[in-house]
């Protein structure tokens, strides 16, 4: 894949300006973008703590793991983070397809001078490495550990990549960035939420210069954004249906934390049911649809006995007509 790419950040910005947090950190910048920089989102709600640490990996060039639970927007933390930096940005997901021949490079076939030959191209680790990129390693702990160790070398400030196959050593360019998200922090599946983690070789976690964790947001900004991502809501009626959606996602992660149910409703989710009721109309058919149906039927008392705290109205009462059974 060929980009255009500027050399390194030409600018210094200052954190509390651009991110209105608490700090008089000086982060280095770009002062034109490229197609690698992520979209800016406006409505987009930065943790202080995970954002300074974010910035410290991008000013001082820390190797940064954001760990947890899914809907959070770890991942998307990041890629603001780099958006308002003018930061170039790729992102892989480290699912279990990804082989060491992806990460490192392979030959391939094509087309020289009219002749086919044999050509080494670098995989995603040298190609992102050699460039002033952040380079997100989502889900991280989901990696096979065969293929983790590829990785471990390039984790140390200094580190280089040493490419075996082709005898070549490759310096990571000095603007070179790498974040990774993770569900576990590396420790398994221990809730038995998130299946196809692994437990990962804890001497790698060791050099991961920081870890921090990104928690579910206030119920207040949580209904914010899911206002600013489903705008016809935005009304009296709305913003009180919106507020009783948080509330009940809340009640949903209490009763997770507490193993009373398996699972629970992220912010995504929360975003997903609201825009669901814009094309369903009646809140209680698109939480069916949007979450209920995703649960445990054996726990759907438990979430019905949930819903009716904040809606004062069950939801099982005329789920007949939408299961095609009797309740």
């Amino acid at each position: 894949m060929e980009t255009t790419m500027l050399q390194g950040p030409d600018i210094l910005v200052s954190a509390k300006e651009v991110f209105g947090i608490d700090t008089h950190l000086l982060v280095p910048a770009f002062s034109n973008t490229s197609e690698l920089v992520p979209k800016i989102d406006p409505d987009y709600v930065f943790n202080p703590e995970v954002t300074t640490a974010i910035l410290a990996g991008f000013a001082h060039n820390r190797r940064t793991l954001i760990q947890g639970l899914h809907g959070t927007g770890k991942s998307t933390h990041i890629e603001q983070v780099a958006a308002r930096l003018n930061w170039p940005c790729m992102r892989i997901n480290l699912d279990g397809h990804i082989s060491r021949l992806d990460l490192v490079g392979k030959d391939t076939l094509v087309i020289r001078d009219e002749k086919q030959v044999t050509e080494f191209q670098d995989g995603i680790l040298p190609w992102s490495a050699s460039r002033p990129i952040a380079l997100i390693l989502d889900e991280y702990d989901a990696g096979r550990p065969d293929v983790m160790f590829v990785i471990q070398r390039l984790l140390e400030k200094d580190g280089k990549l040493v490419m075996t196959d082709k005898n070549r050593v490759i310096e990571p360019h000095p603007s070179f960035r790498l974040f990774a998200t993770a569900n576990t922090v590396g420790l398994g599946n221990l809730q038995g939420l998130y299946h196809g983690t692994q437990v990962l070789n804890q001497a790698q976690i060791d050099r991961w210069n920081l870890v921090v964790t990104l928690n579910y947001l206030e119920p207040k900004a949580e209904a914010k954004i899911v206002l600013a991502r489903a705008p016809s809501n935005n009304t009296e009626r709305g913003r009180k249906l919106v507020a009783q959606m948080v509330e009940l996602a809340n009640l949903t992660r209490q009763a997770f934390s507490t193993g009373d149910t398996s699972t629970l409703m992220s912010p995504r989710t929360v975003i997903t049911w609201a825009e669901n009721c814009e094309i369903f109309t009646d809140p209680k058919v698109a939480f069916h649809l949007t979450f209920l149906n995703k649960c445990d039927e054996a726990e759907w008392p438990i979430i019905n006995e949930l819903y009716q705290r904040c809606f004062n109205e069950e939801i099982l009462e005329e789920d007949s007509a939408l299961t095609g059974t009797e309740r």
